[in-house]
């Protein structure tokens, strides 16, 4: 088993029962499916880096397949553009349900929030939340980086 940076389809139940049993050996964690939501052709979500409890820096990761990971050979999206349909409300609803969700961990400095928006632009969830989130480079917020703005936070 191994990442070959292709989505897959299985429908038969033996290949599946076969990668279930196999995966399951080092424990599996499940996660709810939600429709994304698309912009410019492209499902998104979002990586929003929360730093000392505050929504920090956000990268809107897009894909022609529902997988938006960018280590999977995705790309980042327009991030203003996204924003701007999803609404200031809805924008601001979604940082606060990241900074809330980061909250959970309070000896954690940073967390690495993974968020979905829906096809509406008007529901999010919090699909995942990780511990080494933060590696953006080349994204700058007042001039830092999210390593910068971590040391500055300390």
């Amino acid at each position: 088993m191994f990442n070959e940076l292709r989505v897959h389809h299985y429908t038969d139940e033996r290949q599946v029962a076969a990668i279930v049993d196999r995966l399951g050996a080092d424990g599996l964690h499940v996660e709810r499916w939600m429709p994304k939501a698309s912009h410019g052709g492209r499902v998104f979500d979002l990586r929003v880096v929360v730093i000392a409890g505050r929504a920090s820096h956000v990268v809107a990761r897009t894909s022609r397949s529902p997988l938006t990971n960018l280590h999977l050979g995705n790309a980042r999206g327009d991030l203003a553009a996204i924003r701007a349909a999803m609404g200031p409300r809805h924008w601001a609803a979604a940082l606060e349900t990241c900074e809330r969700a980061a909250a959970c961990f309070p000896g954690s400095l940073h967390a690495g929030v993974d968020l979905l928006v829906s096809p509406g632009f008007d529901v999010h969830a919090v699909a995942e939340v990780n511990a080494f989130g933060d590696l953006l480079p080349g994204l700058l917020v007042d001039g830092r980086d999210t390593y910068a703005a971590e040391v500055a936070a300390l």
